[in-house]
């Protein structure tokens, strides 16, 4: 007597088992990928936002006063390609050991997060302004 060819109920368990655990991690793996996606988007404008700032107090050619100072800006602007964002900046201007020059650090949140000492900002940026003589 023949016997029929083909897979036994055991082989084809252990065939969607495999192919289960392969397409689970698939799938774990593209949301890992659209997640980081959207992380360096978000970071990539947070530090064009931060050096918008900085190109601004250091175009602006006043010598800035020490202290904190804070604003909002859009970011891209309406109508390009990507939907606009709300941004929060924090620039800390500080005195440097050389006294022509001051210190300012830029700090960039999203403007849905409320800020306090503790916050991550998403940018960070640091830049120099010289006293014009």
């Amino acid at each position: 007597m023949k016997r029929a060819a083909g897979f036994t109920l055991l082989e084809v368990l252990v065939a969607l088992t495999v192919l289960a655990l392969s397409l689970g991690a698939v799938i774990k793996a593209s949301g890992d990928f659209t997640k980081n996606q959207a992380y360096l988007r978000d970071r990539s404008f947070a530090e064009w936002v931060a050096r918008n700032r900085l190109a601004e107090a250091q175009l602006a050619g006043d010598w800035p006063n020490t202290g904190q100072s804070k604003g909002e800006a859009e970011f891209p602007a309406a109508g390009a390609d990507q939907p606009a964002r709300n941004w929060r900046w924090v620039m800390q201007v500080t005195q440097t050991p050389e006294e022509d020059l001051r210190r300012l650090d830029i700090n960039v949140y999203p403007a849905n997060q409320d800020i306090d000492e503790e916050t991550v900002p998403t940018a960070s940026l640091s830049g120099f302004i010289g006293r014009q003589q």
